[in-house]
């Protein structure tokens, strides 16, 4: 769960990549999806993708349907709907790359979940950062554990989960930005909180999900910040015990919910490109034996 404005975050020292001994080979494309997280934007993958980019290989940001507009059009949609744009996505990359690799920021890595179940033919691994299976961090408001008993759109459409007043970022310098774009004239509409109906469809794609997260037997690189006032830990250690294939797990301490944005989004560029060279060695690998 994230900043409800489609505001952009002010500029980012670009990524310098460090040297990837996984660089594009001419018809052996590795590609990565992803997929920004609930009332977010593409912007917050963007260091990321950037860095990737950098590094040779093709990378899609899609923008999850109802998203990048006003909170009533986010509630207008359902979570299949924004699985809709994320398979959308999959099977553009799948057109022009030999494998794919699929990361998620909060909701978005729970849709990259939902990616590798449905479709293990095409992805080959996943980046899940800061996944987000439960409300349960120390920022969430107190009616957050009562909120799992709303079963219809129309009572939740009575709640709202705002976003702490930190914006979910450790870094003062974007918090200040953030905080002086929601402030200036003309912006009041852009509320960085989470609509209750939308917060109702990500709890159902949690469900949807968790049903056979067993199943997923992809190759899962993921990363958590310990102070996460949205997601705590038992999200992600659960989620190394369910998961049915190999799984790294990184514990971020100086970021908080939004760490590829935050103040080691370096360490997240490197790590993920640490593992993309790993799922394209493994390609090599298997093309070898065959």
């Amino acid at each position: 769960m994230v900043l409800a404005s489609p505001k952009e975050l002010p500029m980012i020292a670009e990524p310098t990549c460090p040297s990837n001994p996984a660089r594009q080979q001419p018809g052996r494309r590795v590609g990565v999806l992803l997929l920004h997280g609930l009332c977010g934007t593409p912007t917050e993958m963007r260091y990321v993708a950037r860095g990737l980019e950098a590094a040779g290989y093709a990378v899609h940001c899609p923008i999850l349907a109802g998203h990048c507009s006003t909170a009533a059009a986010l509630s207008e949609t359902r979570w299949e709907d924004w699985y809709q744009s994320a398979e959308a996505g999959l099977l553009q990359l799948a057109g022009r790359c030999d494998r794919i690799v699929v990361g998620g920021l909060s909701t978005g890595a729970v849709l990259a979940l939902r990616l590798a179940l449905k479709h293990p033919e095409l992805v080959a691994g996943l980046a899940l950062y800061s996944p987000t299976l439960w409300l349960n961090g120390g920022g969430v408001p107190w009616y957050a554990p009562l909120f799992r008993l709303v079963r219809s759109r129309w009572l939740a459409r009575f709640f709202s989960f705002p976003a702490p007043l930190h914006f979910g970022i450790k870094d003062e310098r974007l918090r200040s930005f953030i905080a002086g774009a929601l402030a200036a004239p003309g912006a009041d509409h852009l509320k960085p909180a989470t609509p209750g109906v939308a917060a109702l469809e990500r709890q159902r794609l949690v469900e949807d999900v968790c049903k056979n997260v067993e199943r997923i037997t992809t190759p899962a690189l993921v990363m958590h910040p310990r102070e996460d006032a949205y997601a705590g830990l038992s999200n992600v250690t659960r989620l190394q015990e369910w998961l049915g294939g190999p799984v790294e797990l990184v514990i971020l301490e100086d970021s908080f919910h939004l760490i590829t944005v935050d103040r080691q989004r370096r360490v997240v560029l490197e790590r993920t490109l640490e593992f993309l060279a790993r799922v394209a060695s493994e390609d090599r690998s298997s093309r070898a034996t065959a």
